[in-house]
């Protein structure tokens, strides 16, 4: 796994979307990490010292895995630029099927009106 800066990583985040438009999925999953281990982590909250935490993301496409981190002061044009992304790959996707509000309610009435017991 390679930790890369922000544009070299959305760029091959593109590409890994280019790569799998036929076939194939890429995973993408974030999470908040500080990037230091537990003992540093204990020794840092024991000195009273502030943590610096930031979003760790990975990226993988099941062969290739690519990861970065985004501090606080860079995730607003990160997100912005993932989301472009995102919008601009999500061409293979399904349509959902809709139901028809009228036929579905008016198929209800009947089921319902035919199965209540008659009172003598």
């Amino acid at each position: 796994m390679v930790l890369l800066q922000l544009d070299p990583f959305l760029n091959e985040l593109t590409t890994m979307f280019e790569r799998s438009t036929e076939t194939g999925s890429v995973w993408v999953t974030l999470k908040r990490s500080s990037l230091k281990s537990k003992a540093v982590r204990n020794k840092m909250a024991a000195a009273g010292e502030a943590i610096d935490y930031k979003c760790l993301i990975r990226a993988t496409n099941g062969k290739k895995t690519i990861s970065t981190s985004v501090g606080t002061k860079d995730h607003q044009r990160f997100q912005a630029s993932y989301a472009t992304i995102l919008k601009a790959h999500m061409t293979a996707l399904k349509k959902r099927e809709r139901k028809d509000k009228k036929k579905s309610a008016e198929a209800d009435k009947r089921e319902g009106t035919s199965k209540r017991p008659k009172k003598s």
